[in-house]
């Protein structure tokens, strides 16, 4: 399948976003509480003014989710009305270009064991091509699944979002779910609209150690931030390297092999970073165990693990989430620092053709789904804009990332430059243009 991605290496050319926290795991269970950030945060009632913010700024894109459980709440039975309002309003009249999340997280409670039925992939790829079908020429831009590492952690290693698997089984299970939805969707899709554009978003990340002894094992973590880019584009041959942790935890050959068949292209990967989450440490703990712990708090490799990311795969790139935890001194750092990173890896000729502070704006903590804590109690300040929290006139309140933003989209050519692209990189990515 050919690569339908223009390059244009111009500065103005480069993607300034922002995403809109949409989280939707609506199956509960005692204990748990359904997480929809939309209904938690006023969206579905303020939608509005929410994204008016987005024209404010000066972005270009938005990534936005559909909420696919409220969509379709009976098999085949799509309502689009709240659709129908809001893509049109985000298009025509903000001139924002929409990333639409397709799946984020949650099924619609109707589909029993939820990614786990066996029929999941027809099930997302059906509900796919009917939005296709009814927004084709408003819609340009798609992600078909957003992070399935996260998504095959949650619901299949720990067992905390249904259908609740645990373990290397589970979360193999949940992935290969995954991967064969991809990429029926991305199929649909296409069948409906050549030209659309697959933004993959994955949670990617680096995982280091300072111990000889455990440099074959932090290379191993490393190779499984791959697995669903490699999975969908082919790459999980016999000979893989984690060809045998696979089958023996479930993996199917001969669904690895079906899958290596029907291999999609990859249009854009979708890099998801945080500094403070992102960088992870292999070590040994107390009681000698193999551990975990994030380091590199400023994020130090951001750039290496772009650059390596395109090496792997050489599509164009785009920083689909970022932001920082801390005070507005924090975040407004590592916006600085993270937007130049990028401009020196586009001087080198590695093709970043986007960046996304993410959230926008405040956001509820996914903690809150396992408490009973008043929901106030799991605002999260990530964004640009902060709630008002006093409920007394304007509803955000402008973080002092809100200029330094509008100085960087403003001034394209001094925050992240041209692009340096070579004629024979061009041909080789299958560029046109």
């Amino acid at each position: 399948m050919e690569n339908r991605v223009t390059l244009k290496p111009e500065a103005e050319n480069f993607i300034w976003a922002a995403g809109i926290e949409n989280t939707f795991v609506p199956q509960v269970r005692p204990g748990h509480r359904a997480l929809d950030e939309y209904e938690l945060m006023g969206h579905y009632a303020h939608w509005r003014e929410d994204l008016s913010l987005a024209s404010e700024v000066g972005l270009q894109g938005l990534r936005w989710g559909i909420p696919w459980y409220k969509i379709e709440p009976e098999p085949n039975v799509f309502d689009w009305r709240w659709i129908d309002e809001v893509l049109p309003f985000l298009v025509e009249d903000l001139k924002i270009t929409p990333i639409i999340d397709l799946m984020h997280y949650g099924c619609p409670l109707w589909l029993q064991r939820e990614f786990a039925n066996k029929d999941y992939p027809k099930y997302v790829a059906r509900y796919a091509a009917e939005f296709a079908r009814r927004y084709k020429g408003l819609i340009k831009w798609y992600t078909p699944l957003n992070e399935p590492i996260i998504n095959a952690l949650m619901c299949g290693m720990r067992g905390l979002w249904a259908p609740y698997l645990r373990g290397e089984r589970g979360y193999i299970k949940i992935m290969m779910q995954l991967a064969k939805g991809i990429v029926r969707t991305v199929e649909s899709i296409k069948e409906i609209d050549s030209d659309a554009i697959m933004v993959h978003v994955e949670a990617t990340g680096l995982t280091r150690t300072i111990r000889e002894d455990l440099i074959a094992l932090a290379r191993e973590e490393q190779q499984r931030s791959y697995l669903c880019y490699d999975l969908i584009s082919g790459r999980l041959t016999h000979d893989h390297l984690l060809f045998p942790w696979l089958v023996r935890n479930g993996a199917s050959p001969d669904d690895l092999a079906e899958l290596q068949r029907n291999k999609i292209a990859l249009d854009v990967i979708g890099m998801n970073f945080y500094p403070q989450w992102s960088t992870k440490q292999l070590y040994l703990d107390n009681r000698g165990r193999v551990a975990f712990r994030e380091t590199e708090h400023e994020g130090n490799g951001f750039s290496e693990l772009i650059t390596d990311y395109y090496k792997r795969y050489r599509v164009p790139i785009m920083i689909t989430e970022t932001s920082a935890v801390g005070t507005d001194e924090v975040r407004s750092r590592w916006l600085e620092s993270s937007v130049s990173m990028i401009k020196n890896l586009r001087a080198q000729g590695i093709p970043v053709i986007g960046y996304t502070w993410f959230p926008f704006f405040t956001m509820i903590d996914w903690r809150y789904r396992f408490s009973q804590e008043p929901l106030e109690n799991f605002y999260l300040e990530l964004g640009l804009y902060n709630l008002n929290r006093e409920g007394k006139g304007k509803r955000w309140l402008e973080t002092p990332l809100v200029a330094q933003m509008k100085n960087l989209i403003n001034n394209p050519e001094d925050s992240i430059g041209q692009l340096l692209v070579r004629q024979e990189a061009v041909e080789s990515l299958g560029f046109k243009g």
